[in-house]
C-alpha cells in the first residue's frame, strides 16, 4: 500500500474509531499470518506487556494461522500505531 492511500487509510479509521467508541476501549485485531512461528511471535511480541488476550487458530491445512487480539487501549491512535506495527510482519493480512 503506497505512503498516501495508507495515511488516508487510517486517517478514516481514526475517525470512525472515534465516532464509534468510548475510549479507553477493548479493540479486537484479526490478523492471518503464514504459520511460521517465528512471524507469529513477532506479531505475540508487538502485544506483549498491554494485557492483551491472544487467541490462535491453525487453518485446516495448517497453511494458515489466525490471531484474534483483544486488547484494552486508551484512544484510536495507540489501536492505529499496533496497525502498523504488525503491518511491518512480513505477509501478515489484518482483517
Amino acid at each position: 500500500m503506497d505512503q498516501d492511500k495508507s495515511e488516508e487509510f487510517y486517517g478514516r479509521l481514526r475517525d470512525q474509531l472515534a465516532e464509534s467508541s468510548t475510549w479507553p476501549s477493548n479493540y479486537l485485531y484479526k490478523f492471518i499470518v503464514p504459520t511460521d512461528t517465528e512471524k507469529i511471535k513477532q506479531i505475540q511480541d508487538i502485544f506483549d506487556n498491554t494485557g492483551a488476550v491472544i487467541e490462535s487458530k491453525q487453518s485446516k491445512n495448517a497453511k494458515y494461522t489466525s490471531l484474534s487480539i483483544t486488547v484494552n487501549l486508551k484512544n484510536p491512535d495507540e489501536v492505529i500505531r499496533k496497525y502498523k506495527e504488525v503491518g511491518e510482519v512480513k505477509g501478515v493480512i489484518s482483517l
